[in-house]
């Protein structure tokens, strides 16, 4: 395996970087990668964040999983990138410094725009050499997500590394042009996005659903020796998903939480004036999950309020497992140590 000219062989760890455009300031801006490799063959897998630079949760997400004592490869190889769109991550923006979305700018071109030349070297210099992909993602900013695992649930191999993910919450989602995840599925890659939390925050439950969710895909692929788990969340899968929008411009106030399951009829937030005076209420439609919320309290008109997901019959159980996976985070565990 060659990754940026260097050679990794069985057996070794190796942290890299892969040189890209450089600043005004004459400054280097690279790539970094931390890359372990087994000695026994099996597939080699990447792990991506911050391919939109404002989404930081997943950069703490591999910093724990390289850190963990859990992290032990004992066959293929694993490819931990913290930093796709380094660029973003240095202005705390969500796009490139030429203002396109780098994950609507894939499969890219050596001689295209700065978007297009990243997208390029990631997918031929990272992607290219991978059976597996985990891209790593938050809400937008001043929207959270709840932990949920998104992919192309028809593939049967796709579904089934969803499901040992081990979030309550997968969500079936076509490709979309020019992201890393068509790109990837180009290449004879299996992908799945991770989404959770929110833009330029760490939100402590979607790191460690996180973190450990990648660990038992790794499990699941040999990779890492299994482990048995006391508490096991039943993942459920949901077929469609539609946003809530605002009708009205004001001042909310909410009665909705991320997680929480809400019947047909349901008041999930109140629009008000600056006087206080009710302008508009915002019900839900059918019953469903609330898996993506907008945490500001403004809202114009035609502003996506809440995410909700649905799943039938079973969204008693979801919620369940949704209100389990919540209770069994620690607020001030920092994910690294082994528990008693």
């Amino acid at each position: 395996m060659i990754i940026a000219g260097t050679e990794i062989k069985p057996g070794q760890q190796k942290q890299i970087e892969i040189p890209v455009a450089k600043l005004y300031t004459d400054t280097k801006i690279s790539i970094p990668v931390h890359i372990t490799r087994a000695k026994r063959a099996g597939p080699t897998v990447f792990i991506s964040a911050a391919v939109h630079g404002d989404e930081l949760n997943g950069i703490e997400i591999i910093r724990r999983l390289i850190h963990s004592p859990k992290f032990n490869i004992i066959r293929g190889c694993l490819i931990a990138v913290p930093m796709v769109n380094i660029y973003g991550v240095l202005n705390q923006s969500r796009y490139m410094p030429d203002r396109r979305d780098l994950n609507r700018s894939f499969p890219g071109s050596e001689k295209g725009s700065l978007a297009g030349r990243l997208a390029h070297i990631f997918l031929n210099e990272v992607v290219a050499h991978c059976n597996y992909g985990i891209d790593l993602h938050t809400g937008a900013i001043h929207r959270s997500n709840l932990p949920q695992i998104r992919g192309n649930l028809n593939d049967p191999e796709t579904k089934q590394l969803a499901e040992a993910f081990g979030v309550p919450v997968i969500l079936n989602s076509d490709l979309r042009d020019g992201s890393l995840r068509e790109a990837a599925v180009n290449k004879d890659t299996k992908i799945l996005l991770y989404e959770a939390g929110e833009a330029l925050r760490f939100d402590e439950l979607s790191i460690q659903s996180g973190v450990k969710g990648i660990l038992k895909v790794l499990s699941h692929l040999k990779m890492v020796k299994k482990r048995s788990s006391r508490r096991k969340l039943a993942p459920y899968i949901a077929y469609s998903s539609s946003w809530l929008r605002a009708s009205a411009s004001g001042i909310v106030s909410e009665y909705a939480k991320l997680g929480d399951l809400v019947e047909a009829g349901d008041r999930l937030a109140d629009i008000n004036s600056p006087f206080g005076e009710l302008i508009n209420q915002v019900f839900a439609k059918r019953s469903g999950i609330i898996i993506g919320k907008q945490n500001i309290p403004l809202v114009q008109e035609g502003d996506a309020m809440y995410h909700l997901a649905y799943f039938g019959a079973e969204q008693d159980e979801v919620a369940e497992q949704i209100e389990s996976l919540q209770e069994s985070i620690k607020p001030f565990d920092n994910g690294l140590t082994e528990k008693p």
